[in-house]
């Protein structure tokens, strides 16, 4: 069965993305935790995380360490969070967000009602961050 993600990384469903590659793609969620708030997600569906590759989990791994490190140092916060959760879309994803508290970690903690207007200009603001990094080539112009 074809998740969401899919249906979002073929472009039939909307999503402000800020990163692809030929294995996976990130783009903000729109329940954040924080402003840039971003999901790491495989091209490939895969269900749980444990049944993907090592390759591609150190794929996404490394994706999110660039997408945390610009998040910490665009919004200047202490840490970058991750997780990986997958009860919502049954399609491996990574969570990264900027992070100043473990209380951030709490399922309490999502932003049901975001702006669009906000999320689009934490997205603005990561893919300038992640061009200024050096990783342009991934970094779609917009959405």
């Amino acid at each position: 069965m074809t998740t969401l993600f899919t249906q979002i990384i073929r472009g039939e469903e909307p999503a402000r993305f800020v990163w692809k590659d030929e294995n996976c793609v990130a783009f903000l969620t729109i329940e954040p935790r924080q402003p840039g708030h971003t999901l790491v997600v495989p091209r490939l569906e895969v269900d749980r995380w444990l049944d993907a590759p090592d390759s591609l989990i150190a794929e996404l791994m490394v994706v999110a360490h660039r997408i945390g490190t610009a998040q910490r140092e665009e919004w200047g916060s202490d840490r970058a969070g991750l997780m990986i959760e997958g009860y919502m879309v049954p399609h491996l994803h990574i969570h990264v967000w900027p992070s100043w508290s473990p209380r951030e970690f709490h399922p309490s903690g999502i932003d049901r009602s975001a702006e669009p207007a906000d999320l689009e200009a934490a997205a603005v603001r990561l893919r300038a961050r992640l061009r200024a990094a050096g990783y342009g080539e991934h970094v779609p112009p917009e959405g």
